[in-house]
């Protein structure tokens, strides 16, 4: 009975935990470069003072689906997307170097060159820092190319280079703030074969109706969970009244 009772309950507790899962990846369908994160379930053995005889269930995070999303056209000149397997590096508030799919750049006060959501961009010595200017460019191969203030439109000067890389994805994984990180020692090396498409942004790469299915099966899985938990004290309180009889 006890078993019983333990299994239903930690199931039903993980089921919620996968639901968030599945909820947060159907939340980020719009945002341009988001990864989905797989989700899956296993019995765990519990291990303590006696033999494991008891058994859990456990909702887990195996990893990242890193498939590509489509490219929409932006016509913008600073929208970005990497083809091919390559990622651009970033650096995160935490002071290391991460990656991202595609990224819609921008100039702030201080002439840094950010992403939408304010992350320094990576060139080949640190983050890019672009003088004043009337225009900028960026190459195919990640060349920026600025036409300063007061020179001639066919006057450009070359000020750096994004950092483009392809790692090896199974050394890549998403942390808790939700950024690429590249697991092995130090930063990726730079990657001359990588481009980029200027005008476009990468979209998100969840997939609305297999995420709809999963929350809607696993709630129906919290479900049967919570009848098992009913069933367990109907039983345990069928077995009382037995006792007491006798």
């Amino acid at each position: 009975m006890d078993k019983m009772l333990y299994v239903s309950m930690t199931g039903a507790h993980n089921n919620t935990l996968a639901q968030r899962a599945h909820a947060n990846n159907l939340a980020n369908i719009t945002t341009n470069g988001f990864r989905r994160d797989f989700e899956q379930a296993r019995s765990m053995p519990i291990f303590g003072d006696g033999l494991p005889s008891r058994v859990y269930a456990m909702s887990e995070r195996p990893g990242t689906d890193f498939t590509p999303g489509s490219l929409q056209e932006t016509g913008r000149d600073l929208d970005v997307a990497v083809g091919g397997k390559g990622w651009l590096a970033v650096q995160a508030p935490d002071g290391t170097e991460a990656y991202v799919r595609t990224a819609s750049l921008n100039v702030d006060s201080l002439g840094v060159l950010r992403t939408g959501n304010g992350l320094p961009v990576m060139g080949n010595a640190g983050p890019i820092a672009v003088p004043p200017e009337q225009k900028i460019e960026i190459g195919k191969d990640g060349t920026i190319s600025i036409r300063a203030l007061g020179e001639a439109p066919n006057v450009l000067a070359e000020v750096d280079r994004l950092k483009l890389v392809n790692p090896d994805l199974k050394q890549m994984e998403k942390g808790t703030d939700g950024m690429i990180r590249f697991k092995g020692q130090g930063p990726v090396q730079a990657d001359a074969n990588m481009e980029i498409t200027s005008g476009f942004l990468e979209s998100s790469n969840v997939n609305a109706v297999e995420e709809m299915t999963a929350i809607l099966s696993l709630s129906r899985q919290f479900e049967l969970q919570v009848k098992m938990m009913r069933t367990a004290e109907d039983n345990s309180s069928a077995m009382a009244r037995v006792l007491q009889m006798t």
